[in-house]
C-alpha cells in the first residue's frame, strides 16, 4: 500500500470535495475537513505502528516521473522526518477544530487548510529535489489566502509580505538545486544520491550560501525574520498554529535534510556564522518579546528566539546538537501551537490581545489561566516539560562541538534566562492580578476548546518526562547522517 502517497494526497480529496458541497449547508465544509484530517492522522498512526525504529529510510515509493530530466516520484521517511510528519497531521486536526466557528466562505477556508496540509506533509517525505520544491512552494498559496482573507485589519499587507519574503528565499533555493543538478559530480535530483556525490569544497561553499538564504527566511532567523510578527499577528488562530508549528520547521528541516548531508565541508566552514545568527536570534527574539504589549506578538517573537536554539544545535554538528535541534522543532510546534490556540480563545472572548487589557484571567477563567500558565512554563524550558530536552541537548551539543566557540553557548544560556523572564512577566500580568474590564464577564473554556488543548498537554508532559518517546526515532537517523558526513 502506498502509505506515504495516501498521507500526502488524501487532503487533496477533501479540497476537491469542498467544490461539490451545497452552499446552503455551511456546516458541511468543517465536517468534511475534520473527517479528512482525522483519516490522515489515522494513516500516520499506521505509519508509526509499522515504523522500524532502528531502520533507515522506510516506506519508500520510487517511480520515474519525468525520465527525460531524471526526475522521480520519490517518497520516504526516516527518524528525522517522521516526528514532523506526525506533528503536521495532528496540528491540522486541531486547526480544523479551532476553526469550527468560521462563517465567512467556509468551503474555501477549509479547502485552503487541506491544501496547506498537502504541501506540509509532502515536504517531509519528498526525496527528489523537484518534488521537494513543488511541495515547498505549494504551502505559500493557501497560507497567503488564509492570512489575506481571514486575517486581521492589516491582513493584505501581512499576506503580501509573507509571500514575497518566502518566495525570495525560494528563488535562492532553486538556484542551489539547479547548481547541484548541473554540476558534473551531481547530475541528479535524487536527494539521497547527492549526499554521496563528493562535491568539491569550493563549489559546496557557494551552494550552501544559496540554500542558506532559502532556508533562513523560512526559519526565520535574524535578520530575515521581519515577515514573521506581521504574519502571526494578522493570521487567524489556525493559521498562526500551522505557521509556527509546521511552516517554520520546514526551514530548519531543510538545513538538516539538505545542507548538512549534501554539503558537509561547507557546513563546517559556515558553522560559526550559522551559530552566530542563531545566538543573535535567541537574544534578540527574547529581548524584543519583553517590549511587546500584544500577547500574540510576544509569542511570535518567542518563536524567533526558540528557533535560534535549533540553528545552534544544527551548527554544532554533534549527535547531541542535532538530536536537540529536532527535539526543539517538535516541541516548539506543540507548545507554541498551544500558546497561539489559547491567545485565540482569549481574543474571541475579549476582542483584544493587549496584555494590559486581559489581566486577571485566573479569577474569571481558571481553566484558561491554568492552561496558559502551563504552556508558558513549557515554553521557557521548565524541566519535566517538552521544551527542556531539546534546549538542553542543543546547548550540550554546542559546548562539545569543535566547530563553534564556547562563547556562543554562554550567550545562548543568557537567552534561556531571558525566556524565563519574559514568560513569567507575561504570566504575572495576564494570569494573576485583578480582572480587567474585558475579562470580568467572559466565560471559561468550553469542552471543545479543552479537548483541542488536551492532546498538546499530554504530549508536552510525555515528551518532557520520557525523552526517548521522540529521541528513539531521531537518534538513529542523526547517527546515520553524521556517519555519512564523517565518511567524506
Amino acid at each position: 500500500m502506498p502509505l506515504l502517497t495516501l498521507i500526502v494526497f488524501l487532503p487533496l480529496v477533501g479540497v476537491a470535495a469542498m467544490a461539490l458541497l451545497p452552499k446552503d449547508r455551511p456546516e458541511l465544509p468543517r465536517l468534511v475537513a475534520l473527517g479528512v484530517a482525522l483519516a490522515d492522522l489515522a494513516l500516520v498512526g499506521v505509519l508509526l505502528a509499522g515504523y522500524d525504529v532502528g531502520g533507515g529510510m522506510q516506506f519508500v515509493e520510487r517511480h520515474s516521473w519525468v525520465p527525460e530530466a531524471g526526475i522521480q516520484y520519490f517518497l520516504g521517511v526516516d527518524g528525522i522526518s517522521l516526528p514532523l510528519l506526525a506533528l503536521s497531521a495532528l496540528l491540522v486536526v486541531l486547526a480544523v477544530l479551532a476553526s469550527w466557528n468560521i462563517s465567512e466562505r467556509p468551503a474555501f477556508y477549509f479547502a485552503m487548510m487541506l491544501l496547506l496540509a498537502v504541501g506540509m506533509n509532502g515536504v517531509f517525505v519528498a526525496f527528489d529535489f523537484v518534488l521537494f520544491y513543488v511541495f515547498w512552494e505549494l504551502v505559500l498559496v493557501p497560507m497567503y489566502f488564509m492570512i489575506g482573507i481571514w486575517g486581521g485589519p492589516r491582513r493584505e499587507y501581512a499576506a503580501i509580505k509573507f509571500f514575497l519574503y518566502t518566495l525570495f528565499g525560494s528563488v535562492f533555493m532553486l538556484v542551489g538545486i539547479l547548481a547541484l543538478y548541473l554540476h558534473p559530480q551531481g547530475g541528479t535530483f535524487d536527494m539521497i544520491a547527492l549526499t554521496q556525490a563528493g562535491l568539491p569544497a569550493d563549489f559546496q561553499w557557494w551552494v550552501f550560501a544559496a540554500f542558506f538564504l532559502g532556508f533562513a527566511v523560512k526559519v526565520p532567523i535574524f535578520p530575515f525574520h521581519t515577515w514573521l510578527p506581521d504574519a502571526h499577528v494578522e493570521a487567524p488562530t489556525a493559521g498562526s498554529v500551522l505557521l509556527a508549528g509546521i511552516l517554520l520547521k520546514m526551514g530548519t528541516y531543510g538545513f538538516v535534510r539538505v545542507s548538512l548531508p549534501m554539503l558537509p565541508e561547507a557546513a563546517e566552514t559556515w558553522a560559526w556564522f550559522v551559530a552566530l545568527l542563531g545566538v543573535i536570534s535567541i537574544i534578540y527574539g527574547a529581548a524584543v518579546a519583553f517590549a511587546q504589549t500584544d500577547l500574540k506578538k510576544l509569542v511570535a517573537y518567542s518563536s524567533v528566539s526558540h528557533m535560534g536554539f535549533v540553528m545552534l544545535g544544527i551548527a554544532a554538528g554533534t549527535p547531541e546538537g542535532l538530536n536537540g535541534a529536532v527535539a526543539i522543532m517538535f516541541a516548539h510546534g506543540v507548545i507554541t501551537g498551544m500558546l497561539f490556540l489559547l491567545v485565540g480563545m482569549v481574543y474571541e472572548r475579549t476582542h483584544t490581545r493587549m496584555i494590559a487589557e486581559v489581566s486577571g484571567l485566573s479569577k474569571r477563567t481558571p481553566v484558561a489561566a491554568g492552561m496558559l500558565a502551563f504552556a508558558s512554563f513549557a515554553s521557557l524550558g521548565l524541566p519535566g516539560l517538552a521544551g527542556f530536552p531539546g534546549e538542553f541537548l542543543s546547548l550540550v551539543g554546542a559546548w562539545r562541538s569543535e566547530l563553534i566557540a564556547p562563547g556562543y553557548v554562554i550567550a545562548a544560556a543568557i537567552g534561556v534566562l531571558l525566556a524565563a523572564a519574559y514568560m513569567l512577566w507575561m504570566v504575572q500580568r495576564v494570569v494573576l492580578g485583578e480582572s480587567s474590564a474585558a475579562v470580568a464577564k467572559i466565560p471559561d473554556l468550553n469542552r471543545l476548546e479543552i479537548g483541542i488543548l488536551v492532546p498538546l498537554v499530554v504530549i508536552t508532559v510525555g515528551m518532557g518526562v520520557y525523552w526517548s518517546s521522540l529521541l528513539r526515532y531521531v537518534d538513529p537517523a542523526v547517527t546515520t547522517l553524521l556517519a555519512g558526513m564523517g565518511a567524506r
